[in-house]
């Protein structure tokens, strides 16, 4: 199955001069998803993680189908102040200035090995932060696994190399 066939591409959004890979039309086909989880799930049984951190806010939806797939529990990594009680965060550089990445305090008591999914690897500032949140906050990375990746942008290129990055459409 094709899965860059049902990614909608939307020119000049969200600015002119950028082309959107929108992947709401996979997500609203139900076999492509179904797809999109059994390959991801794959990515699951190789890095044999203990539990799926989520990156906001398409990271929760492709992490918990993955996570109710595979039955491992999922953890929220999340924009500053929508976390209840303690967080433990840490704060990243932009194109444009800077963001927070938070994340519960004990999430990853224990040091559980964690993958990171998003939807989507473009520039990998916010893959990378949460690589680094993920240690700072007690757990183990033991890879990522992405949608889509853009390739040209060399997101990639900023997350710890001894960590597999895998990605399932792959845009050059």
């Amino acid at each position: 199955m094709d899965l860059r066939q049902l990614v909608r591409d939307v020119p000049d959004f969200p600015k002119p001069g950028i082309l959107f890979r929108d992947l709401t039309p996979l997500m609203r086909d139900p076999r492509s998803w179904q797809e999109v989880i059994r390959q991801l799930e794959e990515v699951c049984e190789r890095l044999q993680p203990d539990l799926i951190v989520g990156i906001e806010s398409r990271g929760f939806i492709v992490g918990m189908a993955l996570a109710t797939q595979v039955a491992l529990g999922f953890v929220p990594v999340r924009k500053p102040g929508k976390l209840p009680g303690s967080v433990t965060g840490v704060d990243y550089a932009l194109e444009y200035g800077t963001d927070r990445l938070e994340i519960i305090s004990d999430a990853l008591e224990g040091g559980p090995r964690v993958m990171v999914v998003d939807d989507l690897l473009a520039t990998g500032g916010t893959a990378a932060a949460c690589a680094e949140l993920v240690e700072a906050a007690g757990g183990k990375l033991c890879g990522f696994g992405f949608v889509a990746e853009l390739a040209a942008l060399e997101g990639r290129r900023r997350l710890p190399e001894e960590h597999p990055v895998e990605s399932l459409i792959i845009y050059t």
